[in-house]
């Protein structure tokens, strides 16, 4: 069969690029996460067009395992070339530090921030289990019942965690925390009534909240959630605390200042296409570039903020 001669242009137009994408080595994007949740999704959003903007391959590699850490642990001992990246929520980086004796990386001196990616914030939301009304009034609820007042969380020392530890202190509610294993089993025993409420990414609830089936009470941002327009923040309920978090990608310690930038770049040419965008929004998340600098400085900023609420807690990991 003959190739139209426009197919064949473009095709032949094409063929260089294709050939020296081919002839450098791929970049691997690390994910500590299993495929399908929020991270992984990004990753491979931009991967797909950092392809074009690099000039070569840019594979996902799943590396599922304790919050992160065993990623980063790959990470740390991978050469500084820019091979080897990782998209990295903020959890193991600025609150793991400090639940662990031994935590194997130092979250600053054995990682390059190459750029920041996108931020979020948390979703409290209420199933069957819960009183009808706002979150003030499940609160108070909670607070006349203490044996009922139990929130759940994707696990032990992930950021949800620690946010529902921050609303305890800030509403003057003792609150039971409940680890899964995972944002989806907490969610179906949010559904089933077994836990009346659930504090995680909103990612997880969007849909069964748009759906009737459970209700997001608050989201835990300065201001409202873009894609939650009709949820108020805890402050607008009278709650006096914010908690939000970030994916950040990350390289090896040592890699050069021109490689950062370049992938750095990539990043931000992949975060301004329309489709990214509406696909990030849709998530509950917020594209947030910005460069390694900034990158660290949220960090920074977010290890700080997260000190004294995980002191006072009390919990320590293993």
């Amino acid at each position: 069969m003959t190739m139209p001669r426009r197919s064949f242009v473009l095709a032949a137009a094409a063929a260089p690029l294709l050939a020296r994408a081919q002839d450098k080595p791929p970049v691997r994007i690390l994910v500590g996460f299993p495929p399908g949740g929020s991270a992984d999704i990004v990753a491979r959003l931009l991967a797909d067009k950092m392809r074009a903007s690099l000039g070569q391959n840019v594979l996902i590699d799943n590396k599922p395992g304790a919050a992160g850490r065993v990623a980063l642990g790959e990470l740390k001992r991978a050469a500084p070339d820019g091979q080897t990246l990782a998209l990295q929520p903020s959890g193991a980086l600025v609150v793991s530090p400090w639940l662990y004796k031994t935590l194997g990386f130092d979250p600053v001196r054995d990682f390059t921030p190459v750029a920041r990616v996108v931020t979020f914030d948390f979703a409290i939301t209420a199933g069957p289990g819960a009183p009808s009304g706002d979150l003030k009034s499940i609160l108070a609820w909670m607070k006349a019942n203490p044996t009922k007042a139990n929130y759940g969380t994707p696990g032990a020392g992930t950021v949800p965690h620690f946010t529902g530890v921050l609303l305890s202190q800030s509403a003057g509610v003792e609150l039971t925390h409940v680890a899964y294993k995972g944002g989806a089993p907490a969610v179906n025993d949010l559904l089933g009534g077994q836990v009346p409420l659930v504090v995680d990414t909103p990612l997880e609830t969007i849909e069964h909240h748009r759906a009737g089936k459970l209700r997001i009470v608050g989201v835990t941002g300065e201001a409202r959630t873009k894609s939650l327009p009709d949820v108020p923040t805890l402050k607008e309920l009278g709650i006096n605390m914010a908690a939000d978090a970030f994916f950040g990608l990350y390289g090896p310690a040592g890699m050069a200042p021109e490689l950062t930038t370049r992938i750095a770049r990539a990043v931000a040419d992949a975060l301004r296409q329309p489709d990214v965008a509406e696909r990030i929004n849709t998530l509950g998340l917020v594209s947030a570039y910005g460069s390694g600098e900034e990158l660290a400085a949220t960090q920074a900023a977010h290890l700080k903020r997260w000190e004294a609420p995980i002191k006072a807690s009390g919990f320590t990991a293993e």
